[in-house]
């Protein structure tokens, strides 16, 4: 693999064009994924924002849900913001009827934790491996992690809770860093991309 490694972003649902943008920006080539085929392209996934029940039911419709698990497990670098973090969790404290997730980082979430659309927020948030200050935290619906496991390495709290992890090639954050413009989150995870490929 050349230095530049090849990224796709799940494109069921959500913020799919500022991720794309967000990891060009950080020296990735990035495409949209919607498909088994696709998936097995990339070097690396992300999980955008959006509706976490809508997009684990549409993963299970386009068949994207198992071949999603079998990369995860196999040590295919992915990360989750928002509703991707929900999906990368183990276990979802108040799951949607027939939700489900990919897994991958030990970790139980909670959703919709800082509340509804209305009351979403920007805070500055100290991420754990991103040098340069705090980064622009976007927080829409966002969720927190209530507990993790041990092999899962918190990078980040806001206001008394988890809302950034790591756990080997996994990486989550509840809030959106591909809206604001400042690209070092994308940056640290075209990182953890080049050391694994």
């Amino acid at each position: 693999m050349s230095d530049t490694p090849l990224i796709g972003v799940l494109a069921l649902q959500g913020d799919v064009r500022e991720h794309l943008i967000a990891l060009a920006s950080a020296d990735a080539l990035a495409r949209p994924v919607r498909r088994p085929e696709e998936l097995a392209e990339v070097d690396g996934l992300v999980i955008p924002g959006g509706e976490s029940t809508t997009m684990s039911k549409l993963a299970v419709l386009f068949g994207m849900m198992e071949p999603l698990r079998e990369r995860v497990r196999a040590g295919m670098p992915v990360y989750g913001t928002c509703a991707g973090m929900i999906l990368l969790a183990e276990k979802i404290l108040d799951p949607r009827s027939g939700q489900e997730t990919v897994g991958g980082i030990d970790m139980i979430v909670r959703r919709n934790a800082f509340g509804r659309q209305n009351e979403s927020f920007e805070a500055a948030v100290e991420v754990g491996g991103v040098e340069g200050g705090p980064v622009d935290g976007v927080f829409i619906r966002a969720p927190w992690v209530e507990s993790v496991g041990a092999e899962t390495e918190v990078i980040a709290e806001h206001d008394g809770h988890i809302v950034a992890v790591r756990q080997k090639n996994a990486l989550a954050t509840s809030f959106h860093p591909e809206l604001t413009g400042d690209h070092r989150v994308h940056a640290l995870f075209v990182d953890m991309v080049r050391a694994v490929n």
